[in-house]
């Protein structure tokens, strides 16, 4: 039975919604979950909901939590029973096979790297986040791990996005692509010329520089970029996906040639918003690190909390860091 290491006061909406979100992955997967965070605040928490199984439902005390307008570093120091923390200790002493957090992506990052380390090789951890493409779907990274980054880096992002690729997405060669302001070699800052030689040189499929108009396109399986440029750039496909959504509610509010083109025009929103939605997904790994940690949007719901739960149980039978630790050093 797969454990996951719920961290329940990560979140905009938590603990009430990752506690929700956790107990339908329970009702629907084969899983358990391990729910971290002042016993009181969850007990109560979990009293308003029934138990899918309660034999498949823990409690693990966590007194303390790291707000988002922490410092993650020095609240890590000043509260060593957060509850980021302590969920990454159970994995860590094998008590749980993956972490989930919606919380501070700082903090998240820290508390896993002092428990499990780094991939041999691996300098800086990457968030990886699935984007949906016409022919399927691209990996994304760095989503926000690291705002600034070395040439050196980005190229080790690729190489960890190919190998995640051909597990998550069963791709033999992802094709990889460089994100820049234009697809000539000599286009972009110095970060990503040098990064561009780099990865002509790097044992990966890489198809030169991808324009941010391709972005969703499939041109690119995977697509590297620095932490502060991938985080807007996933910002920005969401405020607009967003933004269609309200539009499009709008005008099939307004007078519509027919009932009948009303109910198909639903169906298609209803497809397309299933295609583009993150809840759909739930969380992104954090690559290079030396265990299995998944973290979830801010804002997540109580379906995108589910989702990612169940993804990390998903990433741990596959024994994904193992994998992807041993594509890396190939």
């Amino acid at each position: 039975m797969i454990v996951v290491a719920v961290d329940a006061m990560g979140g905009d909406h938590a603990p009430s919604v990752v506690i929700e979100g956790a107990l339908q992955a329970v009702a629907l997967h084969d899983l358990t979950v391990a729910l971290v965070g002042p016993t009181s605040r969850l007990e109560a928490e979990l009293a308003q909901h029934p138990l899918p199984a309660p034999d498949r439902v823990r409690i693990v005390e966590a007194p303390d939590v790291v707000t988002m307008d922490e410092s993650p570093l020095a609240a890590l120091r000043r509260k060593p029973k957060s509850s980021i923390r302590v969920a990454a200790d159970l994995v860590r002493q094998g008590h749980a096979h993956a972490l989930f957090s919606a919380g501070h992506t700082g903090a998240s990052f820290l508390a896993a790297h002092a428990a499990f380390g780094m991939i041999d090789g691996v300098e800086r951890p990457a968030l990886a986040v699935t984007v949906p493409t016409p022919t399927g779907a691209a990996i994304l990274l760095d989503a926000g791990a690291n705002v600034e980054c070395r040439a050196e880096h980005l190229e080790q992002f690729a190489r960890l996005g190919s190998a995640y690729a051909r597990v998550a997405l069963g791709l033999d060669r992802p094709r990889v692509g460089l994100l820049s302001i234009g697809e000539e070699a000599g286009k972009g800052n110095d970060l990503i010329r040098e990064a561009h030689a780099l990865l002509q040189r790097s044992p990966v499929e890489f198809i030169g520089n991808l324009e941010a108009r391709e972005f969703f396109t499939g041109r690119a399986d995977v697509i590297v970029c620095d932490g502060f440029t991938g985080n807007i750039a996933l910002k920005v496909g969401e405020s607009l996906v967003e933004a269609a959504e309200a539009m499009l509610r709008e005008e099939m509010g307004a007078e519509l040639v027919s009932a009948v083109g009303a109910l198909l025009a639903r169906r298609a929103f209803q497809r397309f918003k299933r295609r583009v939605d993150y809840a759909a997904s739930g969380g992104a790994p954090l690559l290079g690190i030396a265990g299995l940690v998944l973290v979830g949007h801010g804002r997540s719901s109580a379906k995108a909390v589910q989702n990612g739960v169940a993804l990390a149980a998903k990433l741990a039978r596959e024994d994904v860091v193992t994998r992807i630790g041993s594509a890396f050093r190939r």
